[in-house]
């Protein structure tokens, strides 16, 4: 029984991976709009009650690979760093997405960033609101609201990546690491230094 279900979860885990990549070659070729959920069935060669196992449509598949990067995103945050002046792995993230900087191109041909940064920062807010709610269980409530910090912080990250790519990544992704903290830190140390140390 065991067995089987670790199968199970391979298999599953091989279904999606095949549906992502399927998606992503798709939207590599043609505008967004234009892609079916049949056209990525095809590409991906798993059948179409398999598909709708998995995802409700085509906007469901796409972003769960994106929610799922910004998930892992979040885990990495450090919030204990307050003193050491780099919490959020802004290089890593960058990074992740240099590699993929022909894909965003491909959106913004299809005219989809706006949305795709949306959805982003509106996940990555209750992703950090979460993480910051869990933090400071034990501890007395920040003079900024939590939802407020959380927004100000993704929409930080979110803004500075959207123009970062829009200008064909100027700078590296440490530099952009050392520019968003720069900007961000002094806020943040205000309010969560005291916070977070008594969260220890």
């Amino acid at each position: 029984m065991h067995v089987k279900s670790k199968e199970g979860d391979r298999r599953t885990e091989r279904t999606r991976r095949a549906l992502r990549k399927a998606l992503v070659e798709l939207i590599l070729e043609k505008r967004y709009d234009a892609i079916t959920v049949q056209n990525v069935i095809d590409r991906a060669n798993v059948g179409r009650s398999t598909f709708y196992a998995h995802y409700r449509d085509k906007e469901d598949l796409f972003l769960s690979d994106w929610e799922g990067l910004l998930e892992g995103f979040v885990r990495h945050i450090n919030w204990q760093n307050m003193h050491g002046g780099r919490i959020v792995p802004v290089k890593e993230l960058f990074g992740h997405v240099q590699e993929f900087h022909h894909f965003y191109k491909a959106l913004v041909r299809s005219r989809k960033t706006a949305w795709l940064f949306k959805t982003g920062q509106s996940f990555l807010t209750k992703s950090i609101e979460d993480a910051l709610t869990a933090l400071l269980a034990d501890s007395p409530q920040p003079t900024v609201p939590l939802p407020i910090l959380a927004n100000y912080l993704a929409n930080g990250i979110m803004t500075l990546l959207r123009w970062w790519l829009d200008h064909n990544m100027p700078y590296p992704p440490a530099r952009m690491d050392e520019i968003f903290h720069q900007l961000v830190m002094p806020g943040c140390q205000s309010v969560l230094v005291p916070l977070a140390a008594k969260a220890k």
